[in-house]
């Protein structure tokens, strides 16, 4: 298979996804916005579920890139503060075909592992019960991340430039491990 016929497909099932939603995502409709035919589709993804976990890929992918950007190398290559920082950096301006399918995935404990993996490598986890006052903080600041990231998913106002970037400094502070409060 060819790639670059793979990312056409992909790119049109994600603007299928973002216009229309998940349920709208048929081989018609990507064949429509990708000017291929439903044959042509079929040779590549021989099921709407193989379409689909292919999507899940190619957005989570895009996701996880965009965060290996903002930190300047791969989450074995930074520090804890740093993949934080891209974290929260990459919750910036995201698409609705990430939300949608992110919240799809959560029906799906094999599709969400495509997602799961990236916020293992990436996130702040859950911290245990008995755990520091500084592990808490640091889960409430991937909080507020996830929270900026899902505000500006649904908004239909976006945040000014220059106060996303004060939130997003803040929550970065907030997380940052040695960070006083």
């Amino acid at each position: 298979m060819r790639a670059s016929k793979r990312n056409d497909i992909l790119e049109a099932a994600k603007r299928v996804v973002q216009r229309d939603g998940v349920t709208a995502l048929s081989y018609e409709a990507v064949a429509s916005e990708s000017g291929l035919t439903k044959g042509g589709l079929l040779y590549h993804f021989p099921s709407r579920d193989a379409l689909l976990r292919g999507l899940h890929e190619h957005v989570a992918g895009q996701w996880e890139q965009h965060m290996v950007e903002e930190a300047g190398g791969g989450p074995e290559d930074c520090d804890a503060a740093t993949r934080f920082a891209a974290y929260t950096r990459a919750s910036q301006n995201p698409d609705r075909a990430e939300l949608l399918l992110m919240l799809e995935a959560s029906e799906d404990p094999e599709t969400y592992a495509i997602w799961d993996e990236i916020f293992l490598r990436w996130g702040v986890q859950p911290p245990a019960a008995g755990a520091e006052e500084e592990q808490v903080r640091q889960f409430i600041a991937r909080l507020a991340a996830d929270g900026l990231w899902f505000y500006e998913a649904l908004g239909t106002d976006p945040l000014d430039p220059q106060l996303r970037e004060r939130v997003v400094t803040a929550i970065t502070r907030l997380g940052a491990t040695d960070s006083p409060h």
